[in-house]
């Protein structure tokens, strides 16, 4: 039962990415691109930067598995660290960024989590969503967004 319950966790979370992102219409940048402004290095999967799906323009945490470029400036991937410490890294390298974080968007459970960040040179939002998979595994999910 804990399986479907993470599955449906999931599904849940890449479906209002994408419905989030019919709404607000516009193409958000890609995910990657040679001699992107930021982000993780290319390595294999489970190497200390990223995973073999290329550079990301998002800061990637250790431990980096099933990259997945979703398209739209989208990516999906999972890691072993924590949902606590998933946020922490993301709210440390996104404030060194220049980032801003929107509190009031702010929503974090103890299996979940959503934040937004503002000031990208992009002028779109960046959401970055996470899913504790109950199984020493967090799912995160990185988009840009007109929010």
């Amino acid at each position: 039962m804990n399986k479907y319950r993470w599955l449906i966790a999931i599904t849940l979370l890449i479906g209002a990415s994408f419905a989030c992102q019919a709404l607000a219409g516009g193409s958000p940048q890609p995910a990657s691109s040679p001699g992107g402004s930021s982000g993780g290095s290319s390595g294999g999967s489970n190497s200390g930067g990223g995973s073999s799906g290329g550079s990301s323009q998002f800061p990637m945490p250790p431990n980096v598995s099933n990259l997945t470029d979703l398209g739209s400036g989208s990516i999906n991937f999972q890691t072993s660290m924590s949902l606590k410490d998933v946020i922490a890294f993301y709210r440390d390298a996104f404030t060194k960024k220049g980032l801003t974080e929107r509190t009031a968007n702010t929503a974090i459970t103890d299996t979940t989590f959503s934040l937004v960040f503002d000031g990208d040179p992009s002028g779109k939002a960046i959401v970055v969503q996470g899913v504790d998979l109950g199984n020493g595994t967090t799912n995160v999910n990185i988009r840009y967004e007109n929010v």
